[in-house]
């Protein structure tokens, strides 16, 4: 299951010409892509792209009906091949991907597809994950662009124009035979609005269609000598016919006066940002009249010099807003100014950071420098001349004030007892060389675990402990999660692992679900999905490639079981590759599924049971070892007003979602019996009341007779 359902705002797509769409961003974009009359749609989840491949699942049937074909990929890959089939067929084609790790992922299609050009026009929606909010190195998909000469759009972050650049790219794409590549950021994909809808399209040539007809041309395929004229169809052909369309169809805009002794250039994405700057500085109104002239790039690659340096015209100085390094942009505009001899003085990244998100305060900062240099009489006069520096200590530094939140595990997730049956075992066989990879079991490597020094990648943990033969005297422990090891990982990583005769050990973390990027299902999924093919255990395929050494584990909070095990795998004298499969569903996503069933069930007045943890207060010791083997953050200390106990104790906060973890850990780690399990039960029986009662007298008189015989201190006379 997703994160979230979209069944209900999905029903929004059907709507026609005049009617007004109201939603957010991601919801935008599919509207787009059915009025644009696409073909077929993938992709591959990933932040903050994954609400799109959700929309897109719950949309189907909608799809189906217009003739659209959708495809959940395995991989980035996987979907950038797709788009092999507008090579040939004048079918609009779109996939969607995380940026940047996802592109590198689908890197050979992209450039094999961009090589030899398309017929019809290809999309590739990519989410652009840069600053502060990414979960990835700090990366820019601009430089990919350059490189294999995709054109990349930059859309203004509103729904209008999100859904204009859709429709754009895909003229694009056929005005100049090459692929176009979406940049949508992380506020553009969640942002919500309003725009004007039109009738969806049905493909006039479906996939369908296409297959009846087959189509083939020699010189589209990536081959010499056809290789080395698509290098020439690029630069005297399709460059010039996408530089044409961008100027001709006016994609970039141009805002505020026609004239001026200074303006700002900026990429599309960052409209929003520079408005509200101006905005604080009295530069541009609630409607986003701005004072000052500004040159928006909707297209940030290829770079139109015309609009440039007309834009320039009459101009003594231009600053422009490039986020990220290195300053692509920049640069180019510079050798254009530099071949037109234009007077006019260019500034980015002297006034802005080099690195790093630019924020509201940073993009205020910025362009307050850049105009008390370039043009002071557009500052309002507290800013232009000071009698005290600007200090705008509206908040305090968030940094100082509120402590790192480094990520974690959600509470109850059933990858915390795996991490702690491998404390454990470290505790008794010394470290271990442990290398991790992308998605949950990531959080592994921050406290209490630590665990885990590399990720190189999806899929790659077992393959980046490659170097490491595990013939001396530890064996390397490589980490990989489910979504992974369908991802990339069976071939990269196991398969290569068995044909290598690898004597390593490796855990595969099965959650039942891709669920780092928001629990839609996979192969080894357990639930029933009526569009995909689900619950191909993990263990079959291990044994398929070849691993003849396979443990699984259906219950990961068994910590005894699961350090055992691993025990068994770190000393077994048997050769090749170890594999642990360790399953328990997400805690998360259990969650999200069961509770409405349960509300219901109350609510429909059925018994229903819910356990809940709790400590001992008289027992716990204040050892706390349930939390430095566990982290759960519904653990927690609380002090006794006991004279007699100094250390606290451990508690269990409201948050608990009944999973054990916490005292499986400790019985694991000390054999601590300071947990108890409680059952709520919901509409209990008549016969299970009175039980309850009589229970409560009897234990009520056993704690009265207890206190009676405890020593206290009174205050003194």
């Amino acid at each position: 299951m997703a994160e979230r359902s979209f069944k209900k705002e999905v029903q929004q797509l059907k709507i026609g010409a005049g009617e007004e769409f109201r939603g957010e961003g991601i919801l935008a974009i599919t509207k787009a892509l059915l009025e644009s009359g696409v073909g077929y749609v993938g992709g591959y989840q990933g932040a903050p792209i994954s609400h799109l491949m959700d929309v897109l699942a719950d949309a189907q049937e909608i799809l189906g009906e217009l003739g659209v074909r959708y495809e959940a990929n395995a991989t980035e890959a996987s979907a950038a091949a797709m788009l092999a089939a507008s090579v040939h067929y004048p079918i609009r084609g779109a996939v969607a991907f995380k940026s940047t790790v996802g592109t590198n992922v689908a890197s050979d299609a992209l450039a094999n597809l961009a090589s030899g050009g398309v017929t019809g026009g290809a999309l590739v929606i990519v989410g652009e994950d840069y600053g502060e909010g990414s979960s990835i190195m700090q990366e820019r998909s601009h430089a990919f662009a350059m490189k294999s000469q995709i054109w990349l759009l930059d859309p203004r972050p509103n729904l209008p124009s999100l859904v204009k650049a859709v429709q754009d790219g895909f003229e694009l794409s056929e005005a100049s035979n090459t692929p176009v590549m979406l940049e949508v950021r992380i506020r553009a994909c969640h942002v919500h609005g309003v725009f004007t809808a039109k009738d969806n399209k049905a493909p006039p040539l479906t996939v369908r269609d296409a297959l009846k007809n087959p189509q083939r041309k020699t010189d589209r395929i990536v081959l010499p000598p056809a290789a080395f004229t698509h290098e020439q169809e690029k630069v005297k052909t399709r460059w010039p016919a996408a530089v044409n369309f961008i100027r001709d169809h006016k994609l970039n805009e141009m805002f505020g006066p026609k004239t001026g002794k200074t303006g700002i250039i900026l990429q599309g994405g960052m409209y929003n940002t520079v408005i509200r700057a101006l905005q604080r500085l009295g530069l541009a109104n609630v409607h986003g009249d701005s004072a000052i002239p500004l040159y928006v790039l909707n297209v940030t690659y290829p770079l139109i010099d015309s609009e440039f340096l007309e834009f320039c015209e009459g101009k003594e100085s231009v600053l422009l807003v490039e986020e990220g390094q290195p300053n692509y942009i920049e640069q180019a505009f510079g050798a254009m100014l530099y071949k037109a001899r234009h007077k006019v003085s260019l500034s980015g990244k002297d006034y802005l950071p080099p690195a790093g998100e630019y924020t509201g305060a940073v993009m205020v900062d910025g362009i307050t420098n850049f105009l008390r240099d370039a043009d002071p009489a557009m500052l309002p006069a507290r800013h232009r001349a000071p009698n005290k520096p600007v200090e705008d200590k509206t908040f305090d530094d968030l940094v100082k004030t509120v402590p790192a939140r480094p990520p974690g595990f959600c509470t109850g997730c059933p990858e915390r007892p795996i991490f702690a049956a491998m404390k454990l075992v470290e505790q008794e066989t010394g470290p271990h060389q442990i290398a991790a990879d992308i998605g949950c079991h990531l959080f592994s490597i921050m406290p209490p675990f630590e665990i885990g020094g590399t990720t190189m990648g999806f899929g790659l943990g077992p393959a980046s402990n490659g170097a490491f033969d595990g013939g001396g005297d530890k064996r390397a422990i490589s980490i990989i999660g489910d979504g992974g090891f369908w991802h990339n990982g069976l071939t990269s990583s196991i398969g290569n692992a068995v044909y290598n005769k690898s004597d390593n050990v490796i855990m595969i973390v099965d959650n039942y679900y891709s669920a780092a990027t928001g629990g839609q299902d996979i192969l080894s999924s357990r639930a029933d999905n009526p569009t995909k093919s689900t619950q191909h255990p993990i263990a079959d395929a291990l044994k398929g490639v070849g691993v003849k050494w396979v443990r699984q584990i259906d219950r990961t909070y068994d910590v005894t079981k699961v350090r055992d095990t691993l025990k068994e795998a770190l000393t077994t004298t048997e050769t090749g590759p170890k594999v642990i499969v360790a399953s328990s569903e997400c805690m998360l996503n259990k969650q999200r599924r069961e509770r409405p069933i349960q509300a219901k069930a109350i609510g429909d007045g059925k018994r229903v049971v819910k356990p809940r943890f709790g400590v001992d207060e008289d027992v716990c010791t204040g050892d706390h070892a349930c939390m430095r083997l566990s982290g759960c953050p519904s653990l927690g200390m609380k002090s006794l007003e006991d004279p007699l106990r100094d250390d606290p104790v451990a508690s269990i906060d409201e948050s608990c979602v009944g999973c054990g973890n916490c005292g499986e850990v400790a019985d694991a780690a000390v054999l601590c019996p300071s947990f108890y399990r409680a059952d709520i039960v919901h509409n209990s029986g008549r016969f299970e009341r009175a039980m309850a009662r009589f229970s409560q007298r009897i234990i009520g008189a056993l704690q009265n007779r207890r206190a009676k015989n405890r020593l206290t201190f009174g205050e003194a006379a």
